[in-house]
């Protein structure tokens, strides 16, 4: 009896010390860079941090025998302050991958920090093109949309149309610039002209002269190279001035769903965009968005779903790799297709670019819309291959060519 007492009793040993062991390792923390409080959060913010805790809690919650946190910061919109919060993540907090980053000037400032620590970090929210071409790394993904994408098949899809004549309203910092200069290219390309543009502070809350200036251009479109509170503000004015009544047209060149509740199908129908994801384009889109639907009483935007996407791919990458050590689990995380409601045969060159499907919307009128969030109707599918750069194109430093 002592015999099997004993036996027991070193059973129940062994297996605390295994639980033991296994709560001794530290977390596999995932550091959220967002605006939580400014003009981008309804696109990336408390949704963003949402959609990663929704990857981390689907994978089960740990791996590697680590219990998987998220973490997150509000960066404010300022540069330094994004530095500074990577910089704070990865060496005091233990953070070992940075998802989001919500804006390009920000995006850029942590990027550094990330390259420098030698650690992953995945931009769902910024567009700047500059991320996977001179500002790109080997730990570095650019996973949702660039201002090359954005341009590509908004400014395309216009010209063809006969909108051949163009103004630029442009926020004055790195994602701006990069999509006026983007979209500028793909017009005269086209054979269309550009007559101006004219650059706004970030978060202006006035655009009265700056729609002035573009309404007496007398341009066919007034391509908008901003986002979020921005873009909502320029299309709300734009139509108070009767702009879209005279004729001009208004092309917003990045518009999330969420600025589209924001502005009303009222102000907003005719609205030609692209965009890389759509809650409503198909039964796992649906699936995931009533998800998230139930958690953030809103439907999730292209930033938001590609978060979800990209913190499961990183999850998967590190399970197969067996480590977290960042050459290994990228060297998985691109040799891995992405096969999921957000992409299809996804795949991250070696620029860090993620190529996927993009999508052209064309902004429903009231009288078609079943209800709210029933915004878009799909005009075109443009394949990966077409909508982004080609790595022929490319300025990163890693492309061998």
């Amino acid at each position: 009896m002592k015999q099997i007492l004993s036996g027991v009793f070193a059973l129940v040993l062994a297996l605390a010390a295994t639980d033991a062991s296994a709560q001794g390792k530290p977390p596999l923390k995932l550091g959220g860079i967002l605006d939580m409080s400014s003009l981008y959060a309804d696109i990336t913010g408390a949704g963003s941090e949402e959609a990663a805790k929704m990857a981390a809690e689907d994978f089960g919650g740990e791996v590697l025998g680590r219990k998987i946190e998220i973490v997150a910061a509000d960066h404010l919109n300022k540069a330094d302050l994004a530095a500074n919060i990577a910089r704070d993540m990865f060496d005091n907090q233990g953070v070992e991958m940075l998802y989001d980053v919500a804006a390009s000037a920000t995006a850029l400032a942590a990027g550094e920090i990330a390259k420098a620590r030698n650690k992953i970090v995945i931009f769902n929210g910024p567009g700047s093109i500059r991320l996977s071409n001179e500002a790109c790394g080997p730990y570095t993904v650019h996973y949702v949309f660039d201002t090359f994408a954005q341009a590509n098949v908004t400014g395309l899809a216009a010209v063809k149309q006969g909108l051949d004549t163009w103004f630029f309203l442009t926020a004055d910092y790195a994602f701006g610039q990069d999509l006026e200069k983007d979209t500028t290219n793909v017009v005269l390309k086209s054979g269309g002209k550009v007559l101006g543009s004219v650059r706004h502070p970030l978060n202006t809350s006035d655009f009265s002269s700056f729609l002035l200036q573009a309404q007496a251009s007398k341009a066919k479109v007034i391509g908008l190279a901003n986002a979020g509170g921005d873009t909502v503000n320029a299309i709300k004015q734009a139509a108070e001035f009767g702009i879209m009544k005279g004729g001009q047209k208004v092309s917003p060149l990045l518009a999330f769903v969420t600025d589209i509740d924001s502005i009303g199908l009222e102000t907003a129908q005719g609205l030609l965009l692209a965009e890389a994801f759509y809650w409503d384009l198909n039964d796992d889109t649906r699936a995931f968005s009533k998800r998230f639907m139930e958690r953030v009483k809103r439907v999730p935007t292209s930033a938001q779903a590609g978060v979800y996407s990209s913190v499961t791919h990183y999850l998967k990458a590190v399970k197969a790799a067996g480590t977290t050590d960042s050459a290994a689990v990228m060297k998985v995380m691109k040799e891995t297709p992405i096969n999921d409601f957000f992409a299809k045969n996804g795949k991250i060159r070696e620029d860090g670019r993620m190529v996927h499907d993009m999508y052209l919307f064309d902004v429903k009128k009231p009288s078609e819309s079943k209800g709210r969030w029933d915004d878009y109707k799909l005009l075109a599918t443009i394949p990966g291959s077409e909508a982004f750069q080609s790595l022929e194109l490319s300025r990163c430093p890693l492309v061998k060519k």
